[in-house]
């Protein structure tokens, strides 16, 4: 499963042949590859009339090329801020309620995400395949299929140990850039151009296969939560700025502390851990019909719906397996 950070062609429609000899190096001689390109056939094709975006398929011949879209930037951010308006309006009656979530779309875009990472699983699992996913700049959707890609195939990622590693290896190291996407909360009316809830739709989704497979993965909801509230503030230097270099150069790893090694202190981690967790090797394969994407309350109605009695609830689910 590779991921692309740069267009698959040079200036003014040249052919990258540097491109075209990796990726000709990654397949053994029989294999073929498919790039799943996280973009619209039409936006491929309107990035190849200004000078970029692809080259032909000529060049890739054992490369098959799927387009599924994923809206990020404004559209993401504009259908987030639908959802949270309708959340925070406790006067909706159920069916106008139910109008606004639809409206918003913010679950279209939860199914749209996990139906892609599927996609680009079922090719490595299933097909044997070689996966390229390849976006607009490589750190916002790329990363978002690649990562949900791992959590459906490899048990090791559903740990919590690996889940971190996860988020260190295929977001923060990978180069998103959680300044610009994170700019200000996440509620805030006030938006910026470059800001869009990439990292939140992640979670979102990860909560989601929680949700279909809750004995699968070793951390629950609360960890989700902290890295939300986290990604947007925090005491930590994990998210800080948009890429490595600017890391360095701010010398974050020297000035601050690590969120991981907070999370992974004995006290702190048994916040975070799921009771009903038991290792499964098998690939995850969530369903992504209508009826089985669902609203994450726990966080979109955070503070609206009470959470003690389902804090209590965990607690005792915890007990009883403790006492087992």
């Amino acid at each position: 499963l590779l991921r692309s950070s740069q267009p698959l062609t040079g200036p003014n429609r040249r052919r990258c042949r540097e491109d075209e000899k990796l990726l000709g190096t990654i397949l053994d001689e029989g294999e073929r590859g498919f790039v799943i390109d996280t973009r619209s056939a039409q936006a491929a094709k309107q990035a190849r009339m200004s000078g970029g975006g692809t080259e032909p398929k000529s060049c890739y011949p054992r490369w098959r090329r799927l387009h599924r879209a994923l809206d990020r930037g404004r559209p993401l951010q504009e259908s987030f801020s639908r959802l949270v308006e309708a959340c925070s309006d406790p006067s909706l009656s159920m069916d106008r309620w139910l109008s606004r979530l639809d409206s918003s779309r913010w679950l279209g875009h939860v199914k749209a995400a996990l139906s892609t990472a599927c996609l680009a699983a079922q090719c490595l699992d299933r097909e044997e395949a070689n996966v390229l996913v390849h976006g607009a700049e490589g750190t916002d959707t790329t990363l978002l299929v690649t990562a949900l890609a791992q959590l459906i195939l490899d048990p090791s990622c559903r740990t919590l140990e690996g889940f971190q590693g996860l988020l260190e290896r295929e977001w923060i190291q990978a180069g998103h850039p959680f300044q610009l996407r994170c700019a200000r909360s996440a509620s805030s009316h006030a938006r910026g151009k470059q800001e869009a809830p990439l990292f939140l739709l992640f979670l979102d989704c990860v909560w989601q296969l929680s949700r279909q497979f809750p004995f699968s993965l070793e951390f629950g909801e609360q960890l989700l939560l902290a890295l939300f509230d986290n990604a947007y503030a925090s005491a930590y230097g994990t998210f800080l700025c948009n890429n490595e270099k600017e890391r360095s150069l701010c010398k974050v790893k020297e000035s601050t502390h690590s969120l991981w090694a907070w999370l992974n202190q004995p006290e702190e981690k048994q916040k975070f851990l799921n009771p009903l967790y038991s290792h499964n090797p098998l690939v995850i394969w969530p369903s992504v019909e209508p009826q089985s994407i669902q609203l994450w309350q726990g966080l979109f109605l955070r503070w609206i719906r009470p959470s003690q009695p389902l804090e209590e609830a965990w607690a005792e689910i915890q007990r009883l397996v403790e006492g087992n």
